[in-house]
């Protein structure tokens, strides 16, 4: 018996990389995937490669059941396409893995306007697609009074959660799907839907651009860059056990798990009236008493 017996899942992106590790771990805990792909590179691919029919064979061989889907789930038509297709090929849908992304790194002051888009509509729209044609689909069988026990699962990134310097488009779309997943949490969870998000470090095509030798696997350790690193993590939150963790974001690196909080204040001044400029300038070190006022550190570690 699997975690996910009986369960249909999505998983965007899921050709390669990470998307690929969690499609594989879901089908291994017995869901039936629907394995997205647009067959797409960072830069270009052949029109005839489709990696994820190599995922989708390797799933059928190890018994499991899945189907391709090549829709781009940036499109509203694509976000569309995909649910019906689960609805229509295994007669429901339990699980939205949002994974699929690009990257189109430039420095602010070099980026195009294509550089932006592109991004911002892969990663942001490419999850808010997909998820607003699902959200109909629970809402609508919550409403008729089926008990719904959904599961989203969004990527985040710390680029997003901290702000990468060279990444402003990235770490602005994964910025917004970070509270894209709080608002969704909040809006979904009276339905029986949760929302989580991850962001994961792990080796991929696009962190090999970015870390290079780091992410290199030593064959006599621990793979702490292993993409089955993250699929473990997302297997759990698509699980039923995980029914009470919604709206959650997590880091997770390797053997390396960190529950993320939402903003807090550090630092505060508060009165009953209206501060003048000259007065802010006055209380500026109380406002930022025992903390940085720069640029706040890069990640936690």
């Amino acid at each position: 018996m699997g975690l996910l017996d009986g369960k249909v899942a999505i998983v965007t992106g899921a050709g390669r990389g990470i998307g690929r590790e969690e499609a594989l771990m879901l089908a291994a805990e017995g869901a039936k995937v629907i394995v997205n792909d647009v067959g797409g590179a960072l830069t270009s691919t052949a029109a005839n490669e489709h990696p994820a029919d190599d995922v989708v064979a390797l799933i059928r061989e190890n018994g499991g059941e899945a189907t391709v889907n090549g829709d781009d789930i940036s499109s509203w038509e694509g976000g569309k396409n995909v649910v019906e297709q689960a609805i229509d090929t295994y007669g429901s849908l339990d699980i939205l893995v949002n994974n699929a992304g690009i990257l189109r790194d430039k420095m602010s002051f070099n980026m195009e306007e294509s550089d932006w888009d592109d991004v911002i509509r892969v990663h942001l729209k490419g999850h808010f697609a997909p998820t607003h044609h699902a959200a109909v689909y629970w809402r609508n069988r919550s409403k008729a009074g089926e008990d719904v026990t959904a599961r989203i699962i969004n990527t985040s990134s710390e680029a997003g959660l901290y702000g990468s310097a060279g990444q402003a488009n990235y770490g602005a779309a994964k910025a917004g799907i970070a509270s894209l997943t709080w608002i969704l949490a909040r809006e979904l969870g009276r339905y029986g839907v949760t929302v989580n998000a991850i962001a994961p470090r792990a080796r991929t095509r696009m962190t090999e651009g970015l870390f290079g030798e780091m992410t290199k696997k030593d064959e006599n350790a621990f793979d702490a860059w292993d993409p089955k690193n993250i699929a473990n993590l997302v297997t759990f939150l698509a699980a039923p056990e995980a029914a009470d963790v919604n709206g959650q974001i997590f880091v997770v690196f390797g053997g390396n798990i960190y529950a993320m909080s939402a903003f807090q204040p550090v630092g505060q001044v508060t009165r009953d009236s209206a501060w003048t400029p000259q007065e802010l300038i006055d209380a500026k070190g109380e406002l930022f008493k025992g903390i940085d006022s720069g640029v706040p550190k890069f990640s936690f570690f």
